[in-house]
């Protein structure tokens, strides 16, 4: 049995150390010795407890962005249906049945850059009374927002706001030419200074190097994310990254410890691309340090049934987080 491997570097030392500290699991660390490692991490910031979320796509399609892997985006032809914003009634509705699911946290999610003021006050409907209900924890991520518009949530009852940085600030280009990382930056950092939790993560498997990966997980430690949520390229149809080959499965667990190692207090969250990219091996997530889930399905596509899910957990002999 090895010794954990995070370190004293991990409170007190520079970037640098962490950035060399971080390559060196990546491409040296056998990852036998990498998993059991991130097991003992977890398990020593979290327990034996793991929490499911779910979203609801309540507003879909037409985006003005250029995103590369998004099906979302108007710049592309792909399979989707775009619809407006659900009512708050039906997010309700959706956020109820998420609760009875066993998820502890639900999340309304949008497309498009930002949201007129009628929809945030829409959202915010939803937020209050599923908050005042108490039946879960109230998530969104709406894009790019003011700061009234943030107060107007918080206010509502929104304890967690989401807007992902998705890869380091050096290969954003590549991915994305209608939208500055600098801009989602400074989004992350405006959720935060409303005093809400910030749920911020990535998108791995578009081309990125395990540069691009460690920085954005160093910068993500900067910004003093609550929870880092993962997501693996499910290429689809239609989008410039359509042909880009799938990460391997231990590629995928792989990067999963060493966000563990560089973050090691830091809710890591396991969601899109899962039942693609991690398979038969889905079940390792949690050996490889994730503590949280996204169960049911994605944006515009399938996911796992929460049912599922927890069996799986249960089998593993770790339990589900409650409220």
């Amino acid at each position: 049995m090895m010794k954990i491997l995070e370190k004293p570097v991990l409170k007190t030392g520079t970037l640098e150390n962490l950035a060399e500290y971080g390559m060196s699991l990546a491409t040296e660390t056998p990852l036998e010795d990498l998993l059991e490692s991130a097991t003992k991490i977890r398990e020593k910031h979290f327990g034996r407890k793991i929490e499911f979320c779910m979203i609801s796509n309540a507003k879909c399609g037409l985006c003005r962005n250029d995103c590369h892997f998004c099906s979302q985006s108007a710049h592309y032809a792909t399979e989707i249906s775009s619809y407006p914003l659900h009512s708050a009634e039906q997010l309700s509705q959706e956020a109820s049945s998420a609760a009875e699911c066993g998820a502890f946290h639900f999340g309304i999610v949008t497309s498009g850059a930002t949201l007129t003021r009628f929809e945030v006050e829409q959202i915010a409907e939803s937020v209050r009374e599923m908050t005042e209900s108490g039946k879960i924890k109230m998530c969104a991520s709406l894009g790019k927002l003011e700061r009234s518009a943030l107060e107007t949530l918080k206010e509502a009852g929104l304890v967690r706001y989401h807007h992902n940085l998705e890869t380091s600030e050096a290969f954003y280009p590549e991915i994305c030419t209608t939208q500055q990382w600098r801009d989602r930056y400074n989004m992350v950092r405006l959720a935060r200074e409303s005093g809400m939790e910030v749920c911020s993560g990535t998108l791995f498997g578009m081309g990125e190097t395990w540069q691009d990966r460690i920085d954005l997980a160093l910068t993500l430690r900067e910004l003093e994310v609550t929870c880092v949520p993962m997501n693996f390229l499910h290429a689809h149809p239609g989008t410039p990254l359509a042909e880009e080959p799938p990460l391997s499965a231990d590629e995928a667990l792989r990067i999963i410890a060493v966000y563990r190692h560089l973050l090691p207090e830091t809710s890591l969250r396991i969601c899109g691309g899962r039942p693609k990219i991690l398979a038969e091996k889905q079940s390792m997530m949690f050996a490889a340090g994730a503590d949280a889930v996204m169960t049911g399905n994605y944006l515009t596509t399938s996911g796992i049934t929460p049912e599922t899910d927890a069996r799986m957990v249960e089998q593993l002999g770790l339990s589900l987080l409650k409220l």
